[in-house]
Parts: C-alpha cells; sequence; structure tokens
C-alpha cells in the first residue's frame, strides 16, 4: 500500500532564526536526513511521523541528496549549516544560530530554520496548501516573459556595428572593472567573515578558559597533561585518544577541546614545564581528530555516491587514528633544536 504523504510546518524555535518552512515530502523527495551525531535526532523522526516521510540516518545508511526532502543538522554555525543549503535542501538545525561560516551567503531564511525543537513542528492543512497555491498562483505577473523578449528585442534593434578601436577598449574597461570587483568582493568577505565568525570564536575561546582557570579546572587539566605532554610516547597516547574512530567526531565539532587543550598546553610550555621543542609535537596530538565530523559533509559537497560516502567515513576515520601518530612522530623530529 502507498504510503500517505502529508506537508509540514517547521517554526524557528525560541532565539532561532529562519523560517517557517512547509515540508512536502513526494515520490521524488521522500527522505528526511538525519545528519546528527548520536543516531536519528527526535526532530528528524517528529517531522517523519507527522509526513509520513522515511526517515534516515546519513552516516550509517546514506542516501542520493536528490531524494531528500529536507535535513535535520545539529551543527555548531560552521560548515554543515551552508552545505545543504548551497544544495538547494531546505535544512533544519537543531542549535540556536545565524548565518555564519564559509557558506552563510547561502542560508536564506525560506531554506534554513534554526533553534528547532519537536514543539515546533506542526502538520499543515491539506486544504490550507490548496488556497496558497492557488492565491500564489493568480499573483503570478502576466507578461513577465514578454517584457524580457521585449527588451531583447529593443536592444538586438539598437545595437549598431561593431567599432574595432571602442571594442577593445571597452573591453580592456570590463576587465579592469571585473578585476577590481573581485578584489573589492574578497576584501568585503575577508572583513565580513573575521567580524561574524573569527571574532566571535576568539572571544568565546577567552570566555571559557576564563572559567577553566576561575574554576580551578584548568589547573586540574595541566596537571594531567604535563606528564603525557612531556614525552614523545604520551604526545602519541594523547593523539590515538583523541582519533579513535567513535569518539573523534563527538569530540571534534566546533574545534573547542582543541582550543582548549592548545591553550592549556600553551601554558605549561610557557611555565617551563614543557620543554619548548614540544609544541609542535603536541599541536598535532590535541589535533588528530580534525575534520571527523565534517567527512559525510564533505562528500556530500563533492556529490560522492551513497556507496562511496558509507566506505568514506570510515575510511577517513581509521585513516586519521593511523596518520594521527605518525604526524606526531614527524613533529618531533622536526623539532629537533628548537
Amino acid at each position: 500500500m502507498k504510503k500517505l504523504l502529508r506537508s509540514v510546518k517547521i517554526n524557528h524555535g525560541k532565539g532561532g532564526w529562519g523560517g517557517p518552512l512547509v515540508i512536502t515530502p513526494n515520490d521524488e523527495k521522500k527522505y528526511i536526513l538525519s545528519v546528527t551525531t548520536g543516531g536519528i535526532h527526535p526532530v528528524a523522526k517528529k517531522i517523519g511521523e507527522l509526513s509520513g516521510a522515511e526517515v534516515v540516518d546519513q552516516f550509517k545508511h546514506p542516501i542520493e541528496n536528490d531524494q531528500a526532502c529536507c535535513v535535520v543538522i545539529d551543527c555548531a554555525g560552521i560548515a554543515r549549516c551552508g552545505t545543504y543549503p548551497k544544495l538547494g535542501i531546505p535544512t533544519i538545525n537543531i542549535n540556536l544560530g545565524t548565518p555564519s561560516g564559509p557558506l552563510a551567503k547561502y542560508i536564506k531564511e525560506d531554506i534554513f530554520v534554526s533553534g528547532v525543537t519537536i514543539d515546533d513542528i506542526i502538520a499543515v492543512d491539506p486544504a490550507e496548501m490548496i488556497d496558497k497555491n492557488q492565491n500564489a498562483s493568480a499573483q503570478l505577473p502576466e507578461e513577465e516573459q514578454s517584457i524580457t523578449k521585449k527588451a531583447r528585442k529593443k536592444y538586438n534593434a539598437t545595437k549598431k556595428d561593431d567599432n574595432g578601436m571602442m571594442n577593445m577598449v571597452s573591453k580592456i574597461g570590463t576587465g579592469v572593472g571585473r578585476i577590481i570587483n573581485i578584489i573589492y568582493q574578497s576584501a568585503r568577505d575577508t572583513v565580513d567573515n573575521l567580524i561574524k565568525n573569527i571574532i566571535p570564536f576568539m572571544l568565546f575561546v577567552s570566555v571559557l578558559i576564563g572559567i577553566i582557570n576561575y574554576t580551578g579546572f584548568g589547573e586540574l587539566m595541566s596537571n594531567l597533561l604535563a606528564p603525557l605532554a612531556g614525552h614523545l610516547w604520551g604526545l602519541v597516547l594523547m593523539g590515538l585518544l583523541c582519533s579513535i574512530p567513535f569518539l573523534s567526531p563527538l569530540i571534534c565539532p566546533g574545534a573547542i577541546v582543541a582550543a582548549v587543550m592548545s591553550i592549556l598546553l600553551g601554558q605549561e610550555i610557557a611555565k617551563g614545564s614543557i620543554p619548548p621543542n614540544y609544541a609542535l609535537p603536541a599541536l598535532y596530538a590535541v589535533n588528530c581528530q580534525v575534520g571527523s565530523d565534517f567527512a559525510p559533509v564533505g562528500l556530500t559537497l563533492m556529490e560522492a555516491k551513497p556507496k562511496t560516502i558509507e566506505h568514506g567515513v570510515p575510511a577517513f576515520l581509521i585513516g586519521k587514528l593511523i596518520t594521527g601518530p605518525l604526524a606526531i612522530i614527524i613533529a618531533f623530529l622536526a623539532s629537533f633544536g628548537l
């Protein structure tokens, strides 16, 4: 028996952003992707229950993106937030957040909503959807295409014969203008990224470190890390712990663990508890987990097939477990004489 698919409305939660989104599954787009740590999230389950669509854990059983009607993520605001909007897939983030990260320009209110809980998901009355579609059809401009055609005809009619000299000057001017525009846009994007992402993250880490030091937790962590970071095999052990396949995706998001450990180790090096030549291998040791949570999203961005994602993610995680300690040893050898 064919499954009945229904529309659902998703509002942003308290303090959230974007939306509301109306998700309507169909025969071509009949899956809800859950790209969250810890399996399928309750929000994805609720959307599946109300809509009748099938919910899929994209980490364990990846499917083609063009078969998804929406995706549920738990991104802290770095990459996943913009990945799926860029692909044109309605995105529901269970975490609070506004457009941020390198793909922030793709995050729009009509395709993204954040801070969503199960209470923000409601079923949509089919009669209401029909009325909205009819109203939207009635409001479409009748002569939109004809205006474009008239403009094209007018341009072709007034177009004069090309002048060689003027054509060359025009091309040079256009080329220079394009280069200036690229430089200007790059500078604007850099400043925008600095204000929206880098500076807030620096402030967050600073506050976090202040809390850790004030509560005495930093001293406790320093006493635990100093014996490990004081010799090569301790750093290798630290790297192995950070790159365990089932653990690394959990400690990787937001790079918070790596940032805290790096600062604590830096303080110990400054105090003389750890030799300075261990700074480089220590940096690699606390970053062995980097990229572990982004592996499936990165493969999705590269339009990898589901089978590639299914086998590629475990291969990547196991590869990190092997290459992480090797990188620490190489960094140690490169640190002689520092």
